[in-house]
C-alpha cells in the first residue's frame, strides 16, 4: 500500500470517527447499488457545502475522487492538503472568465481517473443550496462522462445518483440521510443516441432519481407554505419516502409543539470545559459569508481545536491531580460530547446554535 493511499484511508477513518461526534444519527440507503470495481460518476445534490462529500466519503469503501468550487483553494497550503485528499477545484464564471480555461485540464484529470476504472464525486446542481429541492441541473457532469467514453472506447461508467439530506442544516447536531440511488448505464445512453440527446436523457435520469433520493417540494410558489407546514409538524426529514408522499399528496400531519431538549443543561457544560475552542469558533464564524459553509467551518474547528484543548487541559489538571484524574477528565470530555451528539432533541427548522 502506497504511502498516499494510507494517508487517505487513515484521514477517512478519522473522518469516519469525528462524524459520528457532530451527527446525532447517519442512515444509509443503497450502499449495495455501489460497484465494488470500474469506474463511477457520483452525481449528489449539494445543500451543505463540504459536508456533503465528507459523509458520503464516510460510508463509501471507494477511494473517492472531487470536484470542489474553486474558491476553497484559494491558500497554497490549503490547496496541497487538499489535494492530497483528492480534491480538484472546478472553476466556474463568478471565478472569472479567464479562469474558465483552467476547467480543461482539470476534465482531463477526470478522464484519467475514470480511464483508471476509479471514482469521482460531482456536484451536478452546480453550485449548493439548502432549499429542500433539486435544482436544475448542469451539463458539465455530462461533459466529463462522455467526454471519457469518447476518448476510450472500451470503457464503461456507471453513474449513480446520490441523495443527501439533513434533519437541521448548520445545527448541531443533525440526522442525515445518504441515499445510493440506481446505476444509470451512460454508455448504453451514449450509444443509442446522438451527444444533445444523450447529454438531455443523463441530466434527466440523474434529476428524476434525485427527487427521488432526497427531500424535494416544487421551487413554485407553494414552495414556502408547504416547507412551514413540514416544519410546524416537526417532521422528520430523514424519512424521506414518507415526506415525499406528503408533499406529493398535500396532505401534512398537524402542527406539533417543538420537543423540549432536556440534555440542553449538558450543552452547557460541554461549552464551559471548551470555552477556547468556542472561542475561536466566534472568530472564524464572523468571517464566513455563506450560510452554506457554516457547518463545514463549525465541524473543521471543531474536531481540530476539541481534542488539541481537551489534551492540553488534561496535561494542566496531570501538573496538578496526577495522570489518572487527567486521563479520565480526557475521557469523560469526549464522552459527553458523544452522548449529547447522540441523544439530545431535535427540531426541524434549520436554525444556528
Amino acid at each position: 500500500m502506497s504511502i498516499k493511499k494510507i494517508w487517505y484511508e487513515s484521514a477517512r477513518l478519522f473522518l469516519k470517527i469525528s462524524l459520528h461526534f457532530y451527527a446525532k444519527k447517519i442512515k444509509v440507503y443503497g450502499k449495495n447499488n455501489i460497484p465494488k470495481k470500474g469506474a463511477v460518476l457520483f452525481a449528489i445534490n449539494h445543500p451543505n457545502a463540504l459536508m456533503d462529500p465528507l459523509f458520503v466519503t464516510s460510508k463509501n469503501k471507494r477511494e473517492n475522487h472531487y470536484l470542489v468550487r474553486a474558491d476553497v483553494f484559494k491558500k497554497p497550503l490549503i490547496k496541497k492538503a487538499l489535494a492530497t485528499l483528492n480534491l480538484m477545484p472546478i472553476y466556474r464564471i463568478r471565478d472569472g472568465r479567464k479562469q474558465l480555461s483552467n476547467n480543461q485540464e482539470i476534465f482531463e484529470q477526470c478522464f484519467d481517473i475514470l480511464k483508471r476504472e476509479e471514482t469521482l464525486i460531482i456536484f451536478p446542481q452546480g453550485g449548493h443550496s439548502r432549499d429542500r429541492n433539486i435544482k436544475p441541473l448542469s451539463k458539465g457532469f455530462t461533459r466529463i462522462v462522455f467526454g471519457a467514453l469518447e476518448k476510450n472506447p472500451t470503457l464503461e461508467i456507471s453513474v449513480i445518483p446520490v441523495g443527501i439530506t439533513y434533519q437541521n442544516s448548520s445545527s448541531f447536531p443533525s440526522k442525515v440521510c445518504i441515499h445510493f440511488g440506481e446505476h444509470i448505464n451512460s454508455r448504453e445512453i451514449l450509444s443509442k443516441n446522438e451527444k444533445p440527446k444523450a447529454i438531455h436523457i443523463l441530466k434527466n435520469e440523474v434529476r428524476i432519481q434525485l427527487e427521488k433520493l432526497t427531500v424535494h417540494i416544487p421551487d413554485d410558489e407553494n414552495y414556502a407554505a408547504t416547507l412551514n407546514k413540514l416544519n410546524q409538524a416537526n417532521v422528520d426529514f430523514t424519512n424521506i419516502n414518507a415526506v415525499n408522499k406528503m408533499i406529493a399528496e398535500n396532505n401534512f400531519p398537524k402542527a406539533k409543539k417543538k420537543p423540549v431538549n432536556i440534555l440542553k443543561p449538558l450543552y452547557y457544560i460541554i461549552l464551559l470545559n471548551s470555552i477556547f475552542p468556542l472561542i475561536i469558533w466566534k472568530k472564524i464564524s464572523k468571517s464566513i459569508g455563506e450560510i452554506e459553509f457554516v457547518d463545514t467551518m463549525k465541524f473543521a474547528t471543531n474536531v481540530i481545536s476539541f481534542p488539541i484543548f481537551y489534551t492540553l487541559q488534561a496535561l494542566v489538571i496531570r501538573f496538578f491531580f496526577g495522570w489518572n484524574i487527567a486521563v479520565i477528565y480526557w475521557f469523560l470530555s469526549f464522552l459527553l460530547v458523544f452522548l449529547y451528539t447522540k441523544f439530545s432533541v431535535l427540531n426541524t427548522e434549520d436554525q444556528l446554535l
